[in-house]
């Protein structure tokens, strides 16, 4: 068991009265990622909800700002009891056995276009046996083609124009891996949340994007990228991709300065200290538990 000590400032100025915000920036509550303990603060008085979503429970921070300065505070301690498997023992499940509530992801979306790229993933990946070991060929096709670049890509980029492009941030491979998983029809969902371990030469720690597929077992750790260690992914939300889960969604005349991220392993309730690390293993934060078939 891995225990993480996370927290994140966020300053706004609001300059029109009644602007409205959606959050979200809690700690997701899944099989294997509990929430030990968690603070919220508000600067402003203003009424606010936290609401969880009952089909992807990802939560909810809602409110209504007064003019003047906005800032959020939260605090969480995660505890990760990763299910972990042989690469080479998990099978891609057929789409005519996929449980209704996966079918979404393996539809295109607005920045998975995944209906353009069926002939490049036939391609590529069509021969390939099918398997976690695809969905890794997928996942490291991506890297090796796509550099992490900031000011590359906006709000609007797709999985298209990363692809033609070559270059990104986090946002963007994870766009680009869903997208060929899908045109292989495999399902794939976007993730977001904070990745332990990235390195300083990336810049300040921001919140971070990666991949969930699923496979036999359940929903598995990707990280296109190559920024995260998988094992050090907290969760906060799960979509089809950014445009479900942007951790801030604004209504409003809002200025903003860059969120204040800090992300550290500490001992866990039987006082041991255990970080994350790399691992050939298969990963699985909402997978079945361990022994299971």
């Amino acid at each position: 068991m891995i225990r993480l000590r996370l927290s994140l400032a966020l300053s706004y100025e609001v300059n029109e009265p009644g602007s409205n915000f959606i959050f979200n920036i809690h700690a997701a509550h899944t099989n294997r990622q509990v929430v030990v303990d968690e603070s919220l603060v508000v600067n402003q008085q203003v009424p606010l909800t936290v609401e969880t979503d009952p089909t992807t429970g990802n939560r909810y921070l809602r409110l209504s700002a007064a003019t003047g300065p906005l800032q959020i505070f939260y605090t969480a301690s995660v505890d990760l009891t990763h299910y972990m498997a042989a690469p080479e023992q998990i099978a891609e499940v057929p789409v005519a056995r996929l449980p209704a509530q996966v079918l979404g992801y393996i539809y295109p979306s607005r920045y998975c276009q995944s209906d353009r790229l069926y002939r490049l993933a036939m391609r590529e990946f069509g021969q390939r046996q099918q398997g976690y070991g695809r969905v890794q060929a997928i996942r490291d096709w991506v890297a090796q083609r796509i550099t992490y670049a900031k000011n590359i890509s906006d709000s609007n980029s797709s999985a298209i124009d990363t692809l033609i492009e070559t270059a990104g941030v986090c946002r963007d491979f994870a766009h680009l891996m869903i997208a060929l998983c899908r045109a292989s029809n495999i399902p794939a969902r976007f993730t977001t949340g904070i990745n332990y371990g990235v390195d300083p030469a990336y810049g300040p720690l921001d919140f971070h994007a990666y991949v969930e597929v699923y496979l036999v077992g359940g929903w598995y750790l990707f990280d296109p990228s190559g920024t995260a260690i998988p094992m050090g992914l907290v969760r906060f939300g799960t979509g089809r991709d950014a445009a479900d889960v942007a951790f801030a969604t604004i209504f409003g005349e809002v200025g903003s300065s860059p969120p204040v991220i800090n992300i550290e392993a500490i001992a866990g309730a039987d006082g041991l200290l255990v970080m994350p690390q790399l691992v050939r293993s298969a990963l699985s934060t909402d997978g079945q538990h361990q022994g299971s078939p």
